[in-house]
């Protein structure tokens, strides 16, 4: 087994359980994984410059605050870590997945995106990117299994 703990950012979707399901099943195969991430409370991701820095009168400026301050969490995290997965759901819009699929792929952040099969033609550019391509988020635990420490499940 690998003696360095990997970082890996868990980017995308809030809605489901994806990140507990893939931390879990690390957990279970006992890797050295550090899982780093945006604030996945929409509330405090979206309030968080009003809070912090005082109300705006118009939503534009309300919400540049709080882009700007999830920006410095995103960014410094991403820069350090040594894989990102990036979550797309069919529910919502995932602008912020997007650009930072977009960003890893920028930074040589090795990528790993993980959607349903009814996506893979919307995100075909952004899977362009990527390293590997999961469905499921075990698919991911695997893929980490593999990368880490050279264990194949069959």
């Amino acid at each position: 087994m690998s003696e360095a703990i990997w970082t890996v950012y868990l980017s995308g979707e809030i809605h489901t359980d994806w990140r507990d399901r893939i931390i879990d099943a690390v957990d279970r195969m006992d890797l050295p994984v550090d899982f780093v991430g945006p604030v996945t409370v929409h509330a405090d991701s979206d309030d968080c410059g009003a809070v912090i820095l005082g109300e705006e009168d118009k939503p534009f400026w309300r919400d540049h605050k709080g882009a700007k301050l999830n920006a410095i969490r995103t960014r410094t995290l991403m820069e350090r870590a040594d894989i990102a997965v990036v979550r797309f759901g069919d529910k919502y819009r995932q602008w912020n997945a997007a650009f930072d699929a977009g960003f890893a792929a920028a930074l040589g952040t090795p990528l790993i995106t993980l959607h349903d099969e009814s996506l893979t033609h919307a995100l075909k550019e952004v899977d362009g990117a990527a390293l590997a391509v999961a469905q499921e988020p075990e698919q991911v635990a695997e893929i980490l299994a593999y990368v880490i420490d050279g264990t194949l499940n069959r």
